[in-house]
């Protein structure tokens, strides 16, 4: 019999030995990481020293990664990003929350209801993230696809987050996508105005705030527990849109996101 301990075992009372991995692996990583720190295209130059690499140990990794599809470079300004296959593993983690499949079940029901296209959005590192897209009744100039981050404060999504989530959260996005070191009492102007007319109303809502010809309203999905909000946004054309149409979706929308806060076991009574 044998009796040889595993690798990776130790004597009684003494402590374990650390697993071994693959450095190549966790120094691959490092790169990844400092792309998403850098919260947008990167150079070789940026990347080397964000990582703690030299220039040509960094090439070297980007070259690796660009080959399965986890690092893209741009052909025209040569700076490098997240790649399709990064794009499609963040797309897959969001998509198996369990919030996110929840809340998605009721999509086509509202789609149905109101014959517009509909949407998903959760909090991402960058702002809101589309996660779920349902398709209406009325064709659109464009759609946004799944994995795209939305402006904050010109989307109706961007709206409903602003009115629900704390300036912790909100502010260096909000710095990132307006490229400024600090915001102006203009911006901070517009962004109460924001939260007071969505707090007033339930929801948020844009015309043409992202694309030209297009009318959005936005309202949150509250979960049970410390969870950020999940936001749910109904797209439609703005030509030929009444006030009535746009108040009956609306009072379609928060009385289907209500319903959804519910089954997230959100208490009544609640925001």
């Amino acid at each position: 019999m044998n009796t040889q301990r595993p690798s990776d075992s130790a004597p009684p009372g003494e402590a374990p030995p650390a697993r071994q991995g693959i450095q190549s692996v966790e120094l691959a990583m490092t790169v990844l990481q400092a792309l998403e720190e850098g919260r947008g295209p990167m150079t070789l130059t940026q990347i080397s020293a964000a990582s703690g690499m030299q220039p040509s140990k960094a090439h070297r990794y980007l070259v690796s990664l660009a080959r399965v599809g986890l690092v893209a470079q741009s052909p025209s300004s040569g700076r490098y990003d997240m790649g399709p296959a990064m794009r499609r593993l963040g797309v897959e983690s969001l998509r198996r929350m369990d919030e996110v499949a929840l809340v998605s079940e009721h999509l086509p029901a509202l789609r149905d209801s109101t014959s517009h296209a509909v949407n998903l959005s959760v909090w991402g590192d960058h702002g809101p993230v589309v996660v779920r897209w349902e398709y209406g009744a009325h064709a659109l100039p464009i759609t946004v696809r799944v994995g795209a981050t939305m402006p904050l404060l010109t989307s109706a999504m961007g709206g409903a987050f602003l009115a629900h989530l704390p300036d912790q959260l909100t502010e260096p996005v909000l710095r990132g996508q307006l490229e400024v070191a600090a915001l102006d009492a203009a911006t901070r102007d517009r962004i109460d105005r924001i939260r007071a007319g969505v707090r007033r109303e339930g929801v948020a809502s844009t015309v043409g705030g992202v694309i030209p010809g297009i009318t959005s309203v936005a309202a949150p999905v509250f979960t049970a527990g410390e969870s950020f909000p999940l936001v749910v946004t109904l797209v439609m054309p703005a030509r030929g849109l009444t006030e009535q149409e746009i108040a009956r979706v609306s009072a379609e929308l928060l009385r289907s996101t209500r319903a959804m806060s519910e089954v997230l076991g959100h208490a009544v009574g609640g925001p």
